[in-house]
């Protein structure tokens, strides 16, 4: 297995490539690429965003967005090289609008001092986007389940997340405002032949947005979570051999929603969503992305085509 450090990354994130030529062919349909070039609908306009995980993939992609959307963005992550690249890159050089923190999720002390970074510089934090995370080890059945991986997991998916409530509660509760958003997963509404360590974290990530949700209300904090299905991702595709064309064939094959590729940009869109103004009265949500496949019950599918057939 590899190093931990090597190891945290976002839920869901992977620069995307074009595969034109067999999209096309095959029907499927993607975003373009974010830009940090600013809309003329600003809709995160002014407002504060940590972001962890936020070097690659998803954290990336959202970084972007909500920099295109007017927000002032800190990237924690513990790829040091990579988020000042990205944050400096995203900035055009200007710290103010971008910039890097290094935040071990896995350390209540990294991600206070990170908060506490965010609230020296901009003097508020208005949106804790809480991405990092980690899969476990995959097709390991329950009987051979390895605590280093369950406990490597559930530091980074479960204390993590609980670290980064923890002190945006902190910093938001007294400015009587504030939108947490935990990356979750499609797994936690419909369940499959995951690892147990991923399974069992993402939902007590879901479990805590909605008791947390409880909690911060009265101070006129929102906290939601967005949950993902299978999409290209470090993670998938290290499963699939280094293969990006393989994971996208799967997910569009076992997809529900049918001509369409679920990217990074559809999540950062959520994430930009559930930032903003435009979501004031929605709190306690878990926002499921998998295109209608948590309504599909695929057993009885296949028994009714092999019927029909």
């Amino acid at each position: 297995m590899l190093p931990l450090a090597e190891r945290i990354v976002d839920e869901a994130g992977v620069a995307v490539g074009s595969l034109a030529t067999e999209e096309e062919d095959k029907g499927w349909t993607r975003s373009s690429a974010s830009s940090v070039a600013p809309v003329a609908n600003r809709r995160l306009d002014g407002k504060v965003a940590l972001i962890t995980g936020g070097a690659s993939g998803i954290g990336e992609t959202t970084a972007r967005l909500f920099v295109k959307h007017g927000a002032k963005v800190i990237i924690a992550d513990i790829q040091d090289t990579l988020g000042n690249s990205i944050s400096t890159e995203i900035s055009g050089g200007d710290p103010a609008i971008c910039c890097y923190v290094h935040c071990d999720v896995t350390i209540d002390s990294d991600v206070q001092a990170a908060v506490d970074f965010v609230i020296s510089m901009h003097g508020k934090l208005d949106v804790m986007f809480s991405n990092a995370g980690i899969g476990g080890n995959h097709g390991v059945s329950v009987h051979d389940i390895d605590e280093d991986d369950l406990r490597g997991v559930f530091d980074v998916n479960v204390f993590g997340a609980f670290w980064c409530a923890k002190h945006a509660a902190r910093v938001m509760a007294p400015a009587k405002k504030g939108s947490i958003v935990f990356t979750a997963s499609a797994a936690t509404v419909s369940s499959g032949y995951l690892p147990y360590a991923y399974m069992a974290s993402k939902h007590a990530v879901v479990g805590l947005a909605k008791n947390l949700g409880v909690e911060m209300g009265k101070h006129g904090v929102r906290v939601n979570c967005i949950s993902p299905t299978y999409l290209a991702t470090p993670l998938t595709i290290d499963r699939f051999g280094g293969d990006k064309e393989a994971v996208e064939g799967f997910a569009c094959e076992m997809a529900n929603l049918k001509g369409v590729v679920l990217e990074a940009e559809d999540v950062a869109a959520a994430a930009v969503f559930l930032g903003s103004d435009e979501s004031k009265y929605i709190s306690g949500t878990n926002l499921v992305i998998d295109g209608g496949l948590c309504t599909t019950n695929f057993a009885t599918s296949l028994a009714l085509d092999k019927l029909s057939s």
